[in-house]
C-alpha cells in the first residue's frame, strides 16, 4: 500500500503492554502505552533510561528477542496490525518502510565493507534496483546528508570517518529506501554538540523533503523541542503525559514532567538563587513498582489512600482533547505556583591561585605509517600554549568539541602524561614534567579526577566500601583500619549515599550512585583540585541535577578547585565561575561565565552557544550551523585554527586568517579572545540566546 493511498496515522500504538519473561518471573517493561504518529509528523518520546522508550521502538520493529513478548494492545502500521503479519511481510517492511537509527553508529555499519556497497545493498535488496541506479541513489543520499566529497566517502571504510560522519551515513542508509516511518533512538548522544546541531537540522530537513514520519526517542528535552511536533513523556513503562510541544512545555499537567523541567538548567538561571531541584528517591525497578501511581513515592503531590489504589489511566485535559495526563490530581494542582526555593546557597569566597599553567604544550610523535612499516613520524599538536590560573573554591569550565585537547591537558595535570614544554605550577612548584609514579603521595591526593563513565572506574569484584578504603590506604589517611572505615562512612555521608552501601557491589548500584562513589573516592584524600571530565553526561537528567548539586556542595565545604570539562554549555553556565573555550589545542576564549555567554564572542564560542538545545519555548536562538568537522591535530590548518569553519572570516582583510595564528588578546576585565577581528567588529556581535521575558 503506497503512503499516499493511506491517510490515517502511519503508526498507531494502542494500549500496548510488553513483558520480558525470565525463569523466575514476568517483568512488565511497557504497560498500557498509546501513541500515534501522523503522516509527516515527528513525535518525541522522552524519559529517563529504563523507562521503556527503546522497548517501544523494538516492539514497532517486532524485534523483542526470545524473552520479549507483546502481552496486550496493538501496534498498527498504516492501519495493519504488525502482529498479524508473516515473517516475510515483516522483512519487506523493515528497512524499506520502517527504518531505525541507533545510538551507536558503528553498530549499524559493517567495518569490512566500503560505505558505497553498504548503502547500495538497501535498494538492491528491498526494491530490486540495478547496481548503476543504486550507486546514483547512494551518491544522491550522501549529498543530501551534507557529507563533503561524496565520491570519496562512498569509497571509504567506516573507520575512516569521524563519529558525526558515521552517524550521517547511518541516516543516509535509513533514507535509501524512502521509508514512511523513521525511528531514531538517541541518535546524537555520542556526538559533539555542534555535530548534534547539524545532524538534527539534517533530520528535520530530510523529514520535510521525503515526507517521512518520525518517532524521535531522547532524554534531551531541548532536542525534542527543536525537532518534534508532539511529545510523549514516559515514566517506568507508562506514558504519563502526551500533547503538542507547547501544551507539554508551557502547560504541563503531570508532576513527573514538572520535576524533569526543574532538574535541567535553563539559560540565565543563577545556580545559587535557582538551584536545580533533583527528583527525590530512585527510579523503581520493573518488578518493584509501587501500587497505584508509579511516580507516587517520588511525587510532591502524592495523596495516600488515593494515589496508591489500583491502576491510573490516561485522562484528557479539559478543553484540549489532544493533551492527556496520567494523574488523578492534575485538576487540583496549582501548576503556576512559584517554586519553593531551597536555601539560597552562598558561594564560597574565591581564594588564592592554586594552579597555574604557563604556555603548556603537549605534542605526541606518531608513526605516520606504522601499520605498513613506514618510518616517517608525524607530530600531533594536542595542546598549544595553554595559559590560565585556577583559584581556591573556583569552578573553571573547559569547553570544546572532542579532539580539542581537553582530556590531554587533564592527563598532563594528573601526571598520566608529561608536558612537552611550559609549566604546570601547583602552589608555585612545577609538576608538568613529573610523571605520576614520581609524584609525592600528597601531590597525587591533591589532584584527583572524576571520570565520564562511572561504570569503567569501579572494580566490579570489590565492595564500594573497600574501594574507598583502598584509596585512603594509598593516600596514607587514618592510623588503622578502624579510622579508615570511619572516614569511609563519612565520605558516603558526604556524597549522600546510605552507609549500608559500603557492603554493596558496583553492579547493585545505578549509574548516578556509581558516579557518587567515584566522587567519594576522589575526595578521599581531601583533594584540593578535582578534574571532573564530563562527570554527568552519562547520567539521566534528574540524576545530573543531584550530582552537579553535590559537587557544588562539596566545593563549598572543602574549598575545592573544580576543573569541569564538558561540552554541555547549559550545565557549564549553571556551574562555573570562569570558562575556557578550547579548539584544536588552542585556548580561543577565556573569561568569567557572564563574559563568555554574552557578546562579544569568539566566532567558535558563538557557534557553540547556538548549537545548545534549550528546553524552553520562550527562548529564541540565533541559528548558526558549523560546516565540516574539527580538523585533525596531526594536520591542523595554517593560520587561525578555526578559519576553515568560521563564518566571520570574510570580515578580516587579506589572507590574515589563513596565514597568521592570532594572539590571545585582552578585551576587558580579564576577558581574552584569540581572534583577528577588530574590537569594533567584535562589539557589533549580537546575543545568540535571548529569553523573551514578556512571554513568561
Amino acid at each position: 500500500m503506497a503512503t499516499q493511498d493511506y491517510d490515517g496515522p502511519i503508526l498507531e500504538i494502542d494500549r500496548l503492554s510488553i513483558s520480558f519473561f525470565t525463569r523466575l518471573r514476568e517483568i512488565p517493561a511497557v504497560m498500557d502505552f498509546s501513541v500515534s504518529v501522523k503522516p509527516g509528523e515527528a513525535v518525541g518520546l522522552v524519559g529517563e533510561s529504563g523507562c521503556g522508550k527503546s522497548t517501544v521502538a523494538l516492539g514497532v520493529m517486532q524485534d523483542l528477542g526470545v524473552n520479549g513478548q507483546v502481552v496486550g494492545g496493538t501496534i498498527k502500521f498504516k492501519g495493519r496490525d504488525l502482529a498479524e503479519m508473516s515473517d516475510e511481510e515483516l522483512r519487506d517492511i523493515r528497512g524499506s518502510q520502517i527504518a531505525m537509527i541507533y545510538q551507536e553508529p558503528m553498530a549499524s555499519l559493517n567495518p569490512a565493507m566500503r560505505i558505497g556497497r553498504q548503502l547500495m545493498e538497501v535498494p538492491m535488496i528491498h526494491s530490486g534496483m540495478s547496481e548503476a541506479d543504486a550507486h546514483a541513489r547512494a551518491l544522491q543520499v550522501v549529498t543530501d546528508v551534507k557529507l563533503p566529497d561524496p565520491e570519496r566517502i562512498l569509497k571509504a571504510y567506516p573507520h575512516q570517518l569521524s563519529g558525526g560522519q558515521q552517524q550521517r551515513i547511518v541516516i543516509a542508509m535509513a533514507l535509501m529506501a524512502e521509508p514512511a516511518l523513521l525511528i531514531l533512538d538517541e541518535p546524537t548522544t555520542a556526538l559533539d554538540v555542534t555535530v548534534e546541531a547539524a545532524v538534527v537540522e539534517l533530520v528535520k530537513d530530510l523529514g520535510k523533503k521525503y515526507g517521512t514520519s518520525m518517532l524521535f526517542i531522547s532524554h534531551n528535552l531541548g532536542l525534542v523541542l527543536e525537532t518534534c511536533d508532539r511529545i510523549c513523556v514516559m515514566y517506568s513503562g507508562e506514558a504519563v503525559e502526551r500533547g503538542s510541544i507547547e501544551d507539554v512545555f508551557d502547560e504541563m499537567q503531570h508532576p513527573y514532567t514538572q520535576a524533569l523541567f526543574r532538574s535541567i538548567p535553563l539559560p540565565g538561571a543563577d545556580k545559587n538563587a535557582r538551584p536545580l531541584v533533583a527528583i527525590p528517591g530512585n527510579f523503581p525497578l520493573p518488578h518493584e513498582r509501587p501500587p497505584g501511581c508509579n511516580f507516587g513515592p517520588r511525587c510532591d503531590y502524592f495523596e495516600a489512600g488515593r494515589c496508591d489504589q489500583g491502576p491510573i489511566f490516561m485522562a484528557d485535559v479539559p478543553g484540549n482533547e489532544r493533551h492527556a495526563t496520567r494523574c488523578l490530581r492534575f485538576q487540583e494542582i496549582d501548576w503556576n505556583a512559584p517554586l519553593e526555593l531551597a536555601d539560597v546557597k552562598t558561594k564560597g569566597q574565591i581564594g588564592k591561585v592554586v594552579l597555574k599553567m604557563d604556555k603548556l604544550k603537549k605534542y605526541y610523535e606518531v608513526a605516520a605509517n606504522s601499520m605498513f612499516g613506514g618510518s616517517a613520524t608525524k607530530v600531533v599538536k594536542a595542546n598549544e600554549e595553554l595559559s590560565f590560573e585556577a583559584r581556591e573554591s573556583e569552578t573553571l569550565a573547559i569547553v570544546g568539541e572532542s579532539g580539542c585537547g581537553k582530556s590531554t591537558f587533564a592527563k598532563v595535570l594528573m601526571g598520566l602524561e608529561t608536558a612537552t614544554s611550559g609549566q604546570v605550577l601547583l602552589d608555585g612548584a612545577d609538576i608538568g614534567a613529573v610523571p605520576i609514579e614520581e609524584r609525592s603521595t600528597q601531590n597525587v591526593a591533591d589532584i584527583q579526577m572524576v571520570f565520564q563513565n562511572p561504570f569503567d572506574t569501579l572494580n566490579p569484584s570489590m565492595t564500594v566500601g573497600r574501594q574507598i578504603i583502598r584509596a585512603l590506604e594509598i593516600f596514607k589517611i587514618g592510623k588503622n583500619e578502624k579510622e579508615r572505615r570511619q572516614r569511609m562512612l563519612e565520605l558516603l555521608d558526604l556524597v549522600k549515599l546510605p552507609r549500608e552501601f559500603a557492603g554493596r557491589m558496583p553492579r547493585q548500584l545505578s549509574g548516578g550512585q556509581k558516579q557518587r562513589v567515584g566522587i567519594a573516592r576522589a575526595f578521599a584524600g581531601d583533594a584540593r583540585i578535582v578534574v571532573a571530565d564530563e562527570p554527568v553526561s552519562a547520567l539521566d537528567v534528574s540524576v545530573q541535577a543531584a550530582v552537579t548539586d553535590l559537587l557544588m556542595e562539596i566545593q563549598r565545604e572543602q574549598k575545592t578547585t573544580l576543573l569541569f570539562i564538558s561540552h554541555d554549555l547549559s550545565i557549564v553556565r549553571y556551574l562555573s565561575d570562569r570558562v575556557m573555550v578550547m579548539y584544536l589545542g588552542h585556548v580561543v576564549e577565556l573569561g568569567t561565565t557572564d563574559q563568555v555567554f554574552s557578546p562579544p564572542y569568539h566566532p567558535y564560542t558563538e557557534a557553540l552557544l547556538s548549537a545548545v538545545p534549550i528546553a524552553d519555548t520562550h527562548v529564541t536562538k540565533k541559528h548558526i550551523v558549523l560546516e565540516g568537522d574539527v580538523p585533525s591535530a596531526m594536520n591542523p590548518p595554517p593560520g587561525c585554527p578555526f578559519q576553515t569553519r568560521c563564518r566571520w572570516k570574510s570580515q578580516v582583510p587579506g589572507d590574515l586568517c589563513e596565514t597568521v595564528v592570532p594572539g590571545l588578546r585582552g578585551l576587558e576585565d580579564g576577558h581574552e579572545v584569540k581572534c583577528h577581528l577588530t574590537d569594533g567588529q567584535l562589539a557589533e556581535m549580537e546575543p545568540v540566546i535571548e529569553v523573551n521575558i514578556a512571554a513568561q
